[in-house]
């Protein structure tokens, strides 16, 4: 989770896209995670990586700031899941299957700070069986998770809107930069993982006797 450079913060950050409803494709959880991203828009109004250490379960950092793994953290804990839980548990039992920078100097999994890293998030998801092939824009859905490569090294992390750009896009809600925006900014840059997740919606389909 590394600060971004200032020169660097202006450059990312899209102009302004007028966006339009989309034409409804989910319904559900993926939809109140998609508003319950939104609802961090004018909330949280700045990126601030630094460190800290956190209550556990539900540990944040003021909801004034974050980074973009935030955004989503936030997100799917007004659906009751804790992703700082759910991927403190799985590293311990997986520690191996997970990405260790050495820059991250980790010799055990961190419940402050592991949920806060996009390539763990992202190792998460995938191991849930999350994650969805192709790059065509009618498989990005409201209420998916995409990962990308950002210049200089870095790494981000997003959640598809429900609105779409004048070009049919799906616009995303994230932090690049300067708070929780909702931008045009889909294949802006290098598509890393894109996931659908939503344990919820799976869980009441499996009582009823149905697929996820």
């Amino acid at each position: 989770m590394s600060k971004i450079p200032s020169a660097l913060l202006f450059a990312l950050l899209p102009g302004a896209s007028i966006a339009t409803p989309a034409v409804p494709r989910a319904s559900g959880d993926p939809l109140t995670l998609v508003n319950a991203a939104r609802s961090q828009i004018g909330v949280t109004l700045t990126y601030d990586p630094a460190y800290q250490r956190l209550a556990y379960p539900n540990g944040d950092v003021p909801i004034e700031r974050g980074v973009c793994t935030d955004v989503v953290v936030r997100a799917y804990r007004q659906l009751g899941v804790d992703l700082q839980v759910r991927v403190h548990q799985d590293l311990k039992k997986a520690w191996g299957a997970y990405p260790h920078q050495s820059r991250w100097q980790l010799k055990a999994p961190d419940r402050n700070i592991d949920h806060r890293r996009v390539p763990n998030l992202a190792t998460f998801f995938a191991r849930q069986g999350a994650a969805v092939p192709g790059l065509d824009v009618k498989t990005y859905l409201p209420g998916d998770v995409v990962t990308w490569n950002l210049p200089q090294g870095m790494t981000h992390i997003g959640i598809v809107s429900d609105k779409v750009s004048r070009r049919g896009i799906p616009l995303i809600i994230h932090n690049i930069g300067a708070g929780a925006r909702e931008d045009d900014i889909l294949f802006a840059y290098s598509i890393t993982g894109h996931y659908r997740w939503h344990p919820n919606k799976a869980r009441r389909q499996s009582e009823q006797g149905g697929s996820p």
